[in-house]
């Protein structure tokens, strides 16, 4: 708790100086979020300590009366303080500093065609009904639909506390199985998404890219958006030319906002690829870790012929398979984040 009094502490200092209300408005709101977090998570230890200290009091005086109906009480109260305690525990898994930061997903189909397609949609159906689920926001940047049904592509923002720390578990390649309702001969259809996480870069974090390198195209939008969507060249689609990194927004109404949202998604790649030279050097030295890149296969879920999700790293197992698709994907990052 030392190490997050000290942050606490740095914030309060920063945000109660002049002209700290004057600054960039998502600064100002991630500060705030931030500090708010630190506030919540230092009083829960502190209260969870207390309510120890007063239950090992309680023990023993229950001990020496011989209570047996004050030790069944007492039993409760431990119950509920050691469930307590593996939440807070389960925050500390999220200690790198890209952690706590919001979320960028991108799912794109694999081959399969329309099925492809709608799986590219039921995980984006599963992603926000996590969000829902966690109180926090989804918008989404970039939306191909399919030719006949379904996603072709989604990329969306996931804003929250924690959201990067929590979601990061589901970077790579998510495989279905099931009878296709698009199968008119009812065959087992094998369908495959890639799905990309990474945090967003806040302003706090300095990503130089020169206007020379980039090309920048407006195109009209295809997908769902305001009331310009296929009247005006609203999407932007920025191509930087040394990496060869393409981003694109189209789902904002004006050109203006479409391109900030694009190079934000720029700024965060060019983010990912910088911290994976790092991790590169970091892999070089623990060969034994397993990596998880981007081909790998990271989790089946399967609705035909048995009903089960399985995450291929952890080994955990989920039978109900429409919890899972309903948004309940916790043990599965649970497991993850105790791995690593």
């Amino acid at each position: 708790m030392d190490s997050d009094e000290e942050e606490l502490a740095k914030i309060e200092k920063l945000m109660s100086s002049p002209g700290f209300w004057q600054r960039d408005q998502e600064e100002v709101s991630r500060l705030s979020q931030e500090r708010a977090l630190l506030r919540e998570r230092i009083d829960t230890y502190q209260n969870l300590h207390k309510e120890a200290e007063d239950a090992k009091l309680l023990a023993e005086m229950a001990g020496e009366e011989e209570d047996s109906s004050a030790l069944k009480e007492l039993a409760e109260d431990v119950a509920g303080l050691q469930k307590a305690i593996k939440g807070l525990q389960f925050q500390t898994l999220l200690g790198d500093p890209d952690d706590k930061r919001n979320a960028i997903v991108a799912i794109n189909a694999g081959a399969g065609g329309t099925e492809a397609n709608d799986w590219v949609e039921m995980l984006f159906r599963m992603y926000t009904r996590w969000g829902e689920d966690k109180h926090m926001k989804v918008q989404v940047i970039d939306y191909l639909p399919g030719d006949e049904a379904g996603i072709k592509n989604v990329t969306f923002t996931v804003s929250g506390p924690y959201a990067y720390g929590y979601l990061k578990s589901e970077h790579g390649i998510h495989r279905m199985v099931r009878i296709s309702p698009f199968d008119a001969t009812g065959r087992r259809h094998t369908s495959f998404a890639s799905v990309s996480v990474l945090p967003e870069v806040d302003t706090d974090i300095t990503i130089e890219v020169d206007e020379n390198d980039l090309r920048i195209d407006t195109y009209r939008a295809s997908g769902p958006g305001g009331q310009h969507v296929n009247k005006t060249s609203s999407a932007v689609r920025i191509t930087h030319i040394p990496t060869g990194i393409v981003t694109q927004c189209q789902n904002e109404k004006s050109q203006h906002r479409n391109k900030e949202m694009a190079m934000k998604v720029l700024k965060a790649k060019l983010y990912e690829v910088e911290k994976g030279k790092l991790e590169k050097k970091k892999q070089e030295m623990h060969q034994n870790q397993k990596e998880i890149a981007w081909g790998s296969q990271i989790r089946s879920y399967v609705f035909n012929p048995y009903r089960l999700v399985k995450d291929h790293r952890t080994n955990v197992e989920e039978g109900n398979v429409d919890r899972v698709m309903d948004g309940g994907i916790d043990p599965f990052i649970d497991a993850y984040l105790r791995m690593k």
